[in-house]
């Protein structure tokens, strides 16, 4: 009787010690979940929006925003890779209900025996909770908010909704959140069209991003993509013989691509986005007018020079921007590489434009009356004991405001600017584009206030254009990611005439003659009406060129971003031999586009379109003069 009285009293106590121990549960319980929002008002935290910007043929170009890929959903992947992620995260993801008991025994059990590795035992619906609504850190309070906030989870959301929310979510590696993203990163496709090895290494990554990508650890990410093949295998959602052939060709990594110049141009898309359509609620499609052909000759032609003459030269930098003469931005190179520095020096970069100022001088003198074969004296100039030299140093006396320009003549261009007045030329330069701020000082005729590449490039397009203000622009079109309208870029049809087509055509006679007789000889291309002007600072910090034809504008700058002399480079050397490369891949195969004032392929073989007069000259005098400049500037 004794003894049965003890057990019942023992019993009693374990009884009251698990009501205790349970009520101090739900007690500790009911504490961390007054510490969320109440459950009634909880709402999933919405997915930062995706931009995906598109090149003009229609290519991706690259992902912004926080993600860095857009939203999928289940019904667009292919079945083998949700499957993956349950197989290797979660394989009883579709019996429990937001948390696996049993898989905490069998991790507690694991982690007690070291049989496996240190094991976790979360849910997917779990790591969902977690990431959308908590920190990382790893605490008691943490672990009992989360199991709260997964039951949750599974009460308001079906399986399937559960494991897209977690496919758009989870990151996985490399600056990539979501699966799309993932799939852009390292596979450049679509996660719609990863193959069954590429599904198994995405999901094989979720455990430990950071040290499994495969873009920095691809012997780990292969050897967990093959344990995620064995427990699909395992679980029957592939066949043997699919595991087999998977294994047989491992996913292979998209190469580098080159020093990722498009993301220049990227950012540039991204700076001009909030103009257009302001902010970004949902996923949107960019289109743009950027050419994936002309990025990638921009790219590599400017890496090429910069490669081999860099070090001797002493030049580290440069930018290069190419648009069709209405404005439409084509190639966009801010820099060597965008990996070492994301400053983009396309739009950003404020350098003095050197003597590639100069037509802006010219072009108000013309409107003024003066002609190209108006005369002017090259001679000393003393203005308050500011004394502007030539490039040689030399005078040629009387002289053709044609030649003068060819010829970079730095005293004429001074005293056209006196002339005409300095705040003329400063509100030439603005009417065709230039938005810095431009000092009215005697000395801008030789380019000493400062521009970006872009607005200059922009500029110049107004001379190939017959005229026109050519307004730099990028975005075509901006959709929603079903493809719901949300801006569409008027047609150009309406622009405005800043310069008078005769006084253009006289520009584009006279600019044409730097290549005829000027500091860009070197750029000719047989058949090819083209016009442009170099362009050197002093002590060769800054060497540009910019040049066009009928169809396409471009521009070159180089230099050191500390402002630092290069080595010689001037805009009739490096500068132009890289737009020259660009212009024979751009052009290829393309016929020749008529440009106003300049002769085209039909011209008399014996003439070159630089006389004094406008009607030519013999050929064989501008092969002196050829000789004579190439001499004189050491090209």
């Amino acid at each position: 009787m004794g003894g049965g009285s003890f057990l019942r009293k023992l019993a009693y106590a374990g009884l009251a010690l698990c009501l205790a121990g349970l009520i101090g549960l739900c007690g500790v319980v009911a504490y961390y979940a007054s510490q969320l929002p109440p459950l009634s008002q909880l709402t999933v935290p919405k997915r930062p929006p995706n931009i995906a910007i598109l090149a003009h043929d229609g290519s991706l170009l690259a992902n912004r925003g926080a993600t860095g890929g857009r939203e999928v959903s289940l019904g667009e992947l292919p079945p083998f890779l949700p499957r993956a992620l349950v197989a290797i995260e979660d394989r009883r993801f579709y019996d429990h209900w937001g948390i696996d008991l049993m898989g905490l025994v069998r991790a507690a059990h694991r982690n007690l025996t070291h049989d496996g590795g240190l094991q976790g035992g979360s849910t997917l619906t779990q790591q969902l909770a977690k990431n959308l609504f908590l920190t990382q850190e790893r605490t008691i309070s943490r672990k009992i908010q989360e199991a709260i906030l997964s039951l949750w989870l599974e009460r308001s959301y079906s399986k399937d909704q559960i494991l897209e929310l977690y496919l758009n979510r989870v990151y996985f590696g490399a600056g990539a959140y979501g699966v799309e993203a993932a799939a852009q990163r390292y596979y450049g496709k679509s996660a719609r069209n990863v193959s069954l090895p590429e599904a198994a290494m995405l999901a094989g990554l979720v455990q430990s991003p950071s040290r499994l990508a495969p873009s920095r650890n691809r012997e780990a990410a292969q050897a967990r993509a093959e344990r995620v093949i064995a427990a699909m295998k395992e679980l029957g959602f592939i066949t043997p013989d699919m595991a087999r052939t998977a294994l047989d060709a491992p996913a292979e990594l998209m190469p580098p691509k080159g020093a990722g110049s498009a993301n220049y141009a990227a950012d540039y898309v991204m700076d001009v986005l909030d103009d257009v359509v302001g902010t970004i609620g949902s996923d949107v499609v960019v289109s743009t007018t950027l050419e994936p052909l002309l990025q990638a000759a921009a790219e590599r032609v400017l890496l090429d020079e910069l490669n081999a003459k860099g070090q001797k030269f002493n030049v580290s930098q440069g930018a290069f921007v190419a648009m069709r003469p209405d404005g439409a931005v084509t190639a966009l190179v801010g820099g060597r590489d965008y990996e070492a520095s994301q400053f983009n020096r396309a739009t950003s970069a404020r350098r003095q434009p050197g003597s590639s100022f100069k037509p802006f001088v010219y072009l108000t003198a013309l409107e003024r009356g003066l002609r190209p074969d108006t005369v002017r004296t090259d001679s000393p100039v003393n203005i308050n004991g500011w004394k502007p030299e030539n490039y040689d140093r030399g005078y040629r006396g009387p002289i053709t405001l044609r030649r003068a320009l060819a010829l970079s003549l730095n005293t004429v261009a001074v005293k056209l600017n006196m002339e005409v007045g300095p705040n003329a030329v400063v509100q030439t330069a603005l009417r065709l584009g230039i938005t810095s701020t431009l000092q009215a000082a005697p000395s801008i005729a030789l380019g000493t206030s400062e521009v970006t590449p872009l607005e200059l490039v922009g500029a110049y397009a107004t001379f190939a254009n017959g005229g026109f203000a050519a307004v730099p622009y990028v975005i075509t079109e901006v959709k929603t990611a079903d493809g719901k309208p949300v801006f569409s870029r008027p047609a150009s049809g309406d622009l405005e005439q800043v310069i008078d087509p005769s006084t253009d055509a006289m520009m584009n006679e006279m600019m044409h003659n730097i290549f005829v007789i000027g500091t860009a000889q070197r750029a000719r291309m047989p058949g090819w009406p083209m016009a442009g002007k170099t362009g050197t600072t002093n002590d060769y910090k800054d060497a540009w060129f910019v040049g066009y034809t009928g169809n396409l504008v471009a521009g070159v700058w180089l230099g050191n971003d500390d402002s630092t002399p290069t080595k010689g480079v001037s805009g009739g050397n490096l500068p132009t031999d890289i737009w020259h490369n660009f212009m024979k891949i751009a052009l290829k195969d393309q016929k020749p586009v008529a440009l106003a004032g300049v002769a085209g392929a039909g011209q008399d073989p014996r003439y070159a379109n630089a006389g004094e007069s406008g009607r030519g000259q013999p050929r064989q005098r501008a092969k002196r003069q050829k000789n004579f400049f190439e001499r004189l500037f050491g090209l």
